[in-house]
């Protein structure tokens, strides 16, 4: 009976827990660095955001003069690309081809469905996301964003 209760109170106890993976501090301030080095390297004034997996901002970086804006464009998009697991230029895509997911725009103050924003993971596991925002077009925003992560992530 005891081995019962010790076997039953072990398998209690490991549901009040988990373990989550996510990025480092550490790498997440050098992928925001790498990331706006890229953009400005092309003559683009950027913030560069890197969340959590739960969304929460660990990094961010704002080059010299970028639109006070793009704090918050930037802190969306790492924010939606995390929360949906998609690059956002994905997601906007889905979006304007399937009319019926117009309303997952409006899901949550959080997310911005405009290019720029990427899941980040390592082995096939999600650690969190960037989002860059700035440069003239959202495509330009997740180029330079991609060549921070080749640079970084994937040396």
């Amino acid at each position: 009976m005891a081995a019962t209760f010790s076997t039953s109170a072990a398998t209690e106890n490991q549901n009040k827990t988990i373990s989550v993976t996510q990025i480092s501090s550490h790498t997440a301030f050098e992928l925001a660095k790498e990331t706006v080095l890229q953009c400005e390297a092309k003559g683009y004034r950027v913030t560069a955001t890197v969340v959590d997996v739960t969304g929460n901002v660990i990094a961010q970086l704002r080059s010299d003069l970028a639109g006070r804006h793009t704090l918050e464009s930037s802190r969306q998009k790492a924010f939606t690309a995390v929360s949906l697991k998609q690059p956002t230029a994905d997601l906007m895509k889905t979006i304007a081809d399937k009319p019926i997911l117009q309303p997952l725009k409006d899901m949550d103050d959080n997310l911005l469905l405009l290019a720029g924003g990427l899941p980040l993971s390592v082995n096939d596991t999600i650690i969190g996301g960037i989002g860059v925002g700035g440069a003239p077009g959202g495509h330009l925003d997740q180029q330079c964003a991609e060549a921070a992560i080749a640079k970084v992530l994937e040396q």
